[in-house]
Protein backbone atom coordinates (compact mmCIF):
# COMPACT_ATOMS: atom_id res chain seq x y z
CA UNK A 1 0.00 0.00 0.00
CA UNK A 2 1.70 2.94 -1.53
CA UNK A 3 1.54 5.95 1.03
CA UNK A 4 -0.39 9.32 0.42
CA UNK A 5 2.05 12.41 -1.09
CA UNK A 6 3.10 14.44 -3.71
CA UNK A 7 6.08 14.14 -6.68
CA UNK A 8 8.55 17.11 -6.12
CA UNK A 9 11.53 17.04 -8.83
CA UNK A 10 11.14 12.91 -8.75
CA UNK A 11 11.18 13.06 -4.51
CA UNK A 12 7.76 11.99 -2.95
CA UNK A 13 6.69 14.99 -0.09
CA UNK A 14 4.80 13.69 2.90
CA UNK A 15 1.13 15.55 3.81
CA UNK A 16 3.46 16.89 6.43
CA UNK A 17 6.10 18.09 4.84
CA UNK A 18 3.71 19.74 1.91
CA UNK A 19 1.58 21.65 5.03
CA UNK A 20 4.75 23.22 5.54
CA UNK A 21 5.61 23.99 1.57
CA UNK A 22 1.88 25.45 1.47
CA UNK A 23 2.62 28.22 4.77
CA UNK A 24 0.21 25.66 6.75
CA UNK A 25 -0.19 24.66 10.27
CA UNK A 26 -2.61 22.22 11.82
CA UNK A 27 -4.50 24.03 14.34
CA UNK A 28 -4.90 21.70 17.32
CA UNK A 29 -7.96 19.60 17.55
CA UNK A 30 -11.36 21.17 17.95
CA UNK A 31 -13.19 20.37 20.86
CA UNK A 32 -16.14 18.37 20.84
CA UNK A 33 -19.22 20.88 21.33
CA UNK A 34 -21.34 17.38 22.61
CA UNK A 35 -20.95 14.46 23.00
CA UNK A 36 -19.09 12.66 19.76
CA UNK A 37 -15.32 12.27 19.47
CA UNK A 38 -13.05 14.50 16.75
CA UNK A 39 -12.02 11.33 14.71
CA UNK A 40 -12.25 7.49 14.56
CA UNK A 41 -10.76 4.51 13.11
CA UNK A 42 -12.34 1.65 11.85
CA UNK A 43 -10.41 -0.71 9.98
CA UNK A 44 -8.37 0.86 7.53
CA UNK A 45 -11.01 4.26 7.51
CA UNK A 46 -11.14 7.19 9.11
CA UNK A 47 -14.25 8.79 9.85
CA UNK A 48 -14.46 12.69 11.14
CA UNK A 49 -16.82 14.19 12.78
CA UNK A 50 -18.01 17.34 11.01
CA UNK A 51 -15.38 20.14 11.46
CA UNK A 52 -16.18 23.49 11.54
CA UNK A 53 -13.97 26.29 10.12
CA UNK A 54 -12.94 27.29 13.73
CA UNK A 55 -9.79 28.96 14.34
CA UNK A 56 -8.69 29.17 18.23
CA UNK A 57 -12.17 27.78 18.98
CA UNK A 58 -13.84 31.12 17.65
CA UNK A 59 -15.84 31.13 14.26
CA UNK A 60 -14.65 34.09 12.12
CA UNK A 61 -17.90 34.85 10.46
CA UNK A 62 -21.67 33.22 10.91
CA UNK A 63 -24.47 33.77 9.13
CA UNK A 64 -25.70 31.72 5.67
CA UNK A 65 -24.18 31.92 2.60
CA UNK A 66 -25.92 34.04 0.04
CA UNK A 67 -27.22 36.12 2.87
CA UNK A 68 -24.45 36.78 5.37
CA UNK A 69 -21.56 35.00 4.05
CA UNK A 70 -20.24 35.14 0.21
CA UNK A 71 -19.52 32.03 -1.86
CA UNK A 72 -16.13 33.21 -1.71
CA UNK A 73 -15.82 33.36 1.74
CA UNK A 74 -17.47 30.41 2.88
CA UNK A 75 -15.00 28.39 0.61
CA UNK A 76 -11.84 29.68 2.52
CA UNK A 77 -14.14 29.01 5.54
CA UNK A 78 -14.60 25.11 4.00
CA UNK A 79 -10.86 25.36 3.70
CA UNK A 80 -10.33 25.76 7.52
CA UNK A 81 -12.52 22.83 8.45
CA UNK A 82 -10.78 20.63 6.10
CA UNK A 83 -7.37 21.64 7.81
CA UNK A 84 -9.30 21.22 11.32
CA UNK A 85 -10.39 17.46 9.78
CA UNK A 86 -6.36 16.96 8.97
CA UNK A 87 -5.94 18.00 12.56
CA UNK A 88 -8.36 15.47 14.08
CA UNK A 89 -6.99 12.98 11.70
CA UNK A 90 -3.15 13.79 12.29
CA UNK A 91 -4.07 13.79 16.41
CA UNK A 92 -5.78 9.93 16.11
CA UNK A 93 -3.28 8.26 12.96
CA UNK A 94 -0.56 10.85 11.94
CA UNK A 95 -1.24 12.51 8.83
CA UNK A 96 1.92 10.67 6.74
CA UNK A 97 -0.35 7.31 7.03
CA UNK A 98 -3.11 8.45 4.51
CA UNK A 99 -3.20 6.74 2.01
CA UNK A 100 -5.79 8.36 0.30
CA UNK A 101 -9.06 10.53 1.05
CA UNK A 102 -11.89 8.91 0.25
CA UNK A 103 -15.29 11.14 0.12
CA UNK A 104 -15.64 14.56 1.44
CA UNK A 105 -19.44 15.74 2.67
CA UNK A 106 -20.00 19.54 2.88
CA UNK A 107 -22.86 21.12 4.64
CA UNK A 108 -23.43 24.65 3.50
CA UNK A 109 -25.96 26.61 5.45
CA UNK A 110 -27.63 29.00 2.88
CA UNK A 111 -29.97 31.01 1.61
CA UNK A 112 -32.46 28.92 -0.07
CA UNK A 113 -32.02 30.60 -3.58
CA UNK A 114 -28.21 29.31 -3.24
CA UNK A 115 -27.41 27.01 -5.82
CA UNK A 116 -23.54 26.85 -6.12
CA UNK A 117 -23.07 24.77 -2.67
CA UNK A 118 -20.47 23.07 -4.51
CA UNK A 119 -18.19 26.33 -5.12
CA UNK A 120 -18.03 26.21 -1.48
CA UNK A 121 -17.39 23.01 -0.55
CA UNK A 122 -14.43 23.37 -3.28
CA UNK A 123 -12.39 25.13 -0.68
CA UNK A 124 -11.64 21.91 1.04
CA UNK A 125 -11.50 19.66 -2.06
CA UNK A 126 -8.91 22.13 -3.20
CA UNK A 127 -6.74 22.36 -0.54
CA UNK A 128 -6.82 18.20 -0.07
CA UNK A 129 -5.67 18.29 -3.73
CA UNK A 130 -3.22 20.41 -2.73
CA UNK A 131 -1.86 18.48 0.70
CA UNK A 132 -2.27 15.01 -0.85
CA UNK A 133 -1.89 15.54 -4.78
CA UNK A 134 -3.53 12.39 -6.88
CA UNK A 135 -4.21 10.82 -3.59
CA UNK A 136 -6.33 13.64 -2.48
CA UNK A 137 -9.38 13.47 -5.44
CA UNK A 138 -12.20 12.24 -3.43
CA UNK A 139 -15.87 11.55 -3.90
CA UNK A 140 -18.00 14.61 -2.97
CA UNK A 141 -21.15 15.68 -1.57
CA UNK A 142 -22.45 19.24 -1.13
CA UNK A 143 -25.77 19.91 0.76
CA UNK A 144 -27.33 23.38 1.36
CA UNK A 145 -29.11 23.28 5.09
CA UNK A 146 -31.19 25.48 6.89
CA UNK A 147 -28.92 25.70 9.65
CA UNK A 148 -25.54 24.38 10.92
CA UNK A 149 -24.01 24.44 14.78
CA UNK A 150 -23.04 28.04 16.31
CA UNK A 151 -24.82 28.78 12.99
CA UNK A 152 -21.08 28.36 11.41
CA UNK A 153 -21.48 28.93 6.98
CA UNK A 154 -20.30 25.46 6.67
CA UNK A 155 -19.17 22.29 7.83
CA UNK A 156 -17.32 19.85 6.45
CA UNK A 157 -16.63 15.66 7.39
CA UNK A 158 -13.90 13.36 5.41
CA UNK A 159 -13.33 9.88 5.10
CA UNK A 160 -9.74 8.51 4.55
CA UNK A 161 -8.42 5.59 3.85
CA UNK A 162 -4.96 5.37 6.29
CA UNK A 163 -2.13 2.31 6.19
CA UNK A 164 -2.66 -0.56 8.42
Amino acid sequence: MRLSGIENNGVMTTPTARLAELNLTLPPVAAPIAAYVPAVRTGSLVFTSGQLPTVNGELPLTGKVGKDVTAEQAAELARLCALNGLAAIDALVGLNNVVRIVKVVGFVACDPSLTNHSVVVNGASQLLGDVFGEAGVHARSSVGMACLPLDAPVEIELVVEVAD
